[in-house]
């Protein structure tokens, strides 16, 4: 068994975190996935719950009052959480991106207040993205001599309908600024409106700030800082990626539990196990390796992020393990995203028509996996790799260049 699986006990917000009694939630929540998402009934308390036993501040150094676990314990928690309710697990997204944020923050101060905001038990949404055809911000901030003003408009705020807190993008007259809004104000709704066939509980619809007042110590200007960019889009992406895993996991759990106790297979003649046919054994056996490598890829990323967050905070970091840490998460997005959606959807080869019946959902372990899969497209990564290869150019996180050679005077040539 594996070390981070093993039951370990931290202080966290004056309680004990035991993986005992996160695992027992994790029994909680996996019970009820299936009806959860078919009733599109969004896991407002379960979500608490998990926060509560500490997985959302367990990054939080010693020093100001939290467990200080690695990533790779983060990641290793969270694709077990994803593999009870993908969804679930989904919603922290944005909080644990914000709480790296946090571990390197230059000021003591901000880290001591948010810090002591998560550890009493603040979620963090986020809210990024806008509705329109260009990428340009138009949520603003508007300023009097007493108060800050925020109006806007955000889709895909994934966590936010469920968040005490949400981290934005905002224009502070022509400067582009972090905000963190309460949504305890009056003037910030969360509308549940994200209409994919995938991970249909995140919240991943529209936030509106209507009028909503904004402390001014609550406004940042982004950090110029490129190892921490690479860092923190690093950890974005790796969460989607965990959460596949973590759906991989779920995808064999739910197949094994579907095929051990039929009695009847599609082509034979009376009574024939399944669980004996060496073809839906070959299908099982499929899925289990590519739970195992996706979970692989992942912890093995989580490892090299530590090793590089690490040397930075002990002021001795390397912009070339920052470097070669974000490749490598590209990298492993090229493996992880069509392993999973392969095996999630080669499984229905154990049981024919019968295994697509509503009863059991396998149908939602690729419909999940595919919605986080067209998140930040794989196919702008790959061909971000080959540049670095071909050309060393750094990849970029966010909007890319068009290919090369794409203008008529490039072609004429």
């Amino acid at each position: 068994m594996s070390d981070e699986t093993t039951r370990v006990s931290a202080r966290v917000d004056g309680q004990v975190f035991d993986e005992a009694d996160f695992e027992s939630l994790l029994d909680v929540i996996r019970i009820g996935a299936i009806d959860r998402e078919r009733d599109r009934l969004l896991p407002y308390e379960l979500v608490r719950r998990v926060s509560q036993t500490g997985f959302g501040s367990a990054r939080i150094p010693a020093r100001f009052g939290g467990e200080g676990a690695s990533l790779e314990t983060i990641f290793h928690r969270l694709i077990r959480l994803a593999a009870a309710d993908s969804n679930i697990a989904h919603v922290f997204r944005g909080h644990l991106g914000f709480v790296e944020q946090l571990v390197l923050d230059p000021d003591p101060a901000v880290q001591e207040k948010w810090f002591a905001r998560v550890l009493d038990g603040a979620l963090f949404g986020n809210a990024q993205s806008e509705r329109s055809g260009t990428s340009a911000i138009s949520t603003k901030l508007d300023r009097t001599d007493d108060t800050v003003i925020l109006n806007g408009r955000k889709f895909y705020t994934t966590g936010s309908i469920y968040a005490d807190w949400i981290d934005l993008a905002a224009l502070d007259g022509e400067a582009e600024v972090q905000v963190l809004a309460s949504t305890s104000d009056a003037g910030v709704t969360s509308i549940d409106d994200w209409n994919g066939f995938g991970q249909r509980l995140t919240g991943s619809g529209t936030t509106i700030f209507d009028d909503a007042r904004v402390e001014p110590d609550d406004i940042r200007p982004y950090a110029d800082d490129k190892d921490r960019d690479a860092y923190i889009a690093s950890v974005f992406q790796l969460v989607l990626l965990g959460v596949v895993a973590g759906i991989a996991q779920a995808a064999l759990d739910d197949t094994v539990a579907f095929v051990q106790p039929r009695s009847r297979i599609w082509g034979y003649a009376g009574q024939a196990l399944p669980r004996e046919n060496h073809l839906v054994q070959t299908v099982v056996g499929d899925l289990s390796s590519a739970a195992f490598a996706a979970r692989e890829l992942v912890l093995s990323n989580a490892r090299e992020l530590d090793a590089a967050i690490n040397a930075k905070l002990d002021g001795r970091g390397d912009a070339r393990q920052f470097l070669d840490a974000r490749l490598n998460v590209y990298r492993s997005q090229q493996m992880v995203l069509p392993l999973v959606l392969k095996a999630t959807s080669d499984l229905f080869e154990v049981g024919g028509a019968s295994a697509v019946g509503n009863d059991f959902a396998l149908d939602r372990h690729w419909r999940n996996a595919r919605t986080i899969a067209s998140h930040n497209p794989a196919i702008q990564r790959k061909r971000s790799i080959g540049d670095y290869e071909l050309n060393g150019q750094d990849p970029q996180w966010g909007l890319e260049a068009p290919p090369a050679h794409t203008t008529k005077e490039a072609d004429a040539s």
